[in-house]
């Protein structure tokens, strides 16, 4: 039989311990005791209408619902271990929200997390605004659709991630990254891409400085570039980019079609590079 906890306060150690099979809502999850690590190992819960602000409350939590919450600054490493679980409709706003994590849909959330989602594994993010500084580290099997992203260093040593309908503003995004597709997107940041491998970008607006260098099965369809100069250094690539480029230098192999570029510069390079680009006509 499930339980139901209905506005209580909590602020002592680990103070649900391994609760299973239980529905809270209302509840407040602070106070003077300042104890950590509130819901940790708990099985089979649903939280409603809670407010957290208290460090690490979901570590090792597997098969939860989390909905209309909020988790404040406070609330540091609120989710790390957790497997099998939906947040949807909540404020996380602690630093390390979700850490080493399998399978977590998240919907409907604002989020502003420096170091959200590191070596994580299932994670998806729908209709949702995240602010962090280093997103989704070393994580795999990761999609977003419909986001809008504000960071910095995005999407480093990722594998297998989608991104769709979505607006990432971002810096050194997709560094080392395998296998990634990003559609009707648009990525707006400096030094895109660089070192990737199987990168994708289709019906994207690309927008910065040196992007989609030393790139390894990098394509590009449909595509827009703003402000691109010195693309595509070292790159195996096979583009259709639709209008300007600024500049490309020294694509490594492969093809890339543009209506117009300001320059092509093919000299002082490290390695033969013999990748060409076509202007259409």
């Amino acid at each position: 039989m499930r339980k139901e906890i209905i506005g209580g306060q909590y602020d002592e150690e680990r103070a649900m311990y391994y609760l299973q099979q239980a529905d809270l809502k209302g509840c407040v999850f602070a106070g003077p005791a300042d104890g950590e690590s509130a819901l940790k190992e708990a099985r089979d819960i649903t939280v409603t209408d809670c407010h957290f602000s208290l460090r690490y409350p979901l570590w090792h939590v597997t098969g939860f619902t989390l909905t209309d919450s909020e988790m404040d600054e406070m609330t540091r490493a609120a989710l790390w271990y957790a497997k099998d679980g939906r947040i949807s409709n909540c404020a996380l706003n602690g630093i390390k929200a979700v850490r080493e994590c399998d399978h977590i849909e998240i919907s409907d959330c604002e989020i502003s997390s420096q170091e959200f989602g590191w070596k994580s594994r299932g994670i998806s993010l729908a209709n949702t605004r995240i602010t962090s500084e280093y997103l989704f580290l070393d994580s795999r099997d990761i999609s977003l659709s419909h986001v809008k992203m504000n960071g910095k260093y995005s999407f480093q040593y990722v594998e297998h991630l989608d991104v769709a309908d979505s607006v990432l503003d971002t810096k050194d995004a997709f560094w080392h990254s395998k296998h990634v597709t990003v559609r009707n997107s648009i990525v707006k940041g400096e030094y895109l891409g660089w070192y990737s491998e199987d990168l994708t970008l289709i019906g994207c607006k690309i927008i910065g400085t040196q992007p989609l260098y030393c790139c390894k099965g990098l394509k590009l369809i449909n595509c827009t570039m703003e402000d691109t100069d010195l693309a595509f250094e070292y790159s195996e690539v096979e583009a259709e980019v639709n209008g300007h480029i600024d500049s490309v230098r020294n694509p490594l192999a492969g093809t890339i079609i543009c209506d117009s570029v300001g320059e092509v510069i093919m000299a002082d390079a490290v390695m033969p590079c013999k990748g060409r680009v076509i202007v259409r006509e």
